[in-house]
């Protein structure tokens, strides 16, 4: 049988990000994907969210706005309201509105398309790098609690991957972006869309059920140099 049979999957922002690609690869793996694309900032858009959605297995929170690429001392009060209330805030509103369904069933998972700038720091980018950092920190303490439950969560800290959102066609098309690449990452070119997504079909399939509030680098070994 196909990895995510009778998976029913909401896709947050599905239009951005990692989206598009992660919708076409759960569908190849069987599942049932439920999709959302407005932005979650307003406090009752992900409750409302969830709800609207009926009952899903599991709940992929990809969420994203572009990166500014401001310089730390002059970050103001509202670039980081900005940053946060688009990346950090709508992930417990997600959680505690589809979690307690899952402990109930004690079966679930949640898995949260993240940053490696969580894990190594960018220049001009500390309001994103610092939000990013409180969805990885989230994530691992209640990855912890629910894991009692049966219930996974988890998070892929991507960067380098393929997708409209960072990386558009326009980027990498730059050459000073192909310097860069080729500098800075040991793979030697983007990972591809569609690894990064099987990858995340994995990580929702029975087949991981031993991954608990773990976050796992694709950025074709950046954060290890």
């Amino acid at each position: 049988m196909p990895m995510l049979s009778n998976k029913r999957i909401l896709v947050t922002q599905w239009r951005e990000f990692m989206g598009p690609t992660l919708c076409e690869v759960l569908r190849a793996h069987g599942a049932t994907v439920i999709t959302s694309e407005i932005p979650l900032v307003e406090p009752q858009a992900a409750a409302a969210e969830i709800g609207q959605a009926g009952e899903i297995d599991i709940l992929i929170a990809n969420l994203a706005i572009a990166a500014p690429t401001t310089p730390a001392s002059e970050v103001d009060d509202d670039e980081w309201r900005t940053v946060f209330s688009a990346l950090v805030d709508p992930l417990p509103r997600l959680i505690k509105a589809a979690l307690p369904a899952m402990i109930q069933r004690r079966s679930g998972k949640i898995l949260v398309m993240g940053s490696a700038a969580a894990l190594r720091g960018i220049k001009r980018a500390s309001t994103y790098c610092a939000a990013r950092g409180a969805q990885t920190a989230y994530v691992q303490a209640v990855g912890l609690e629910a894991a009692s439950h049966n219930v996974q969560i988890n998070l892929i800290a991507q960067n380098f991957v393929d997708n409209p959102t960072y990386f558009p066609p326009e980027v990498q098309a730059n050459p000073r972006f192909q310097e860069r690449l080729a500098r800075e990452v040991p793979l030697g070119r983007l990972v591809s869309a569609r690894e990064d997504a099987e990858f995340a079909a994995y990580l929702c399939s029975d087949n991981a059920n031993c991954f608990v509030g773990q976050v796992f680098p694709v950025c074709g070994g950046w954060v290890g140099r």
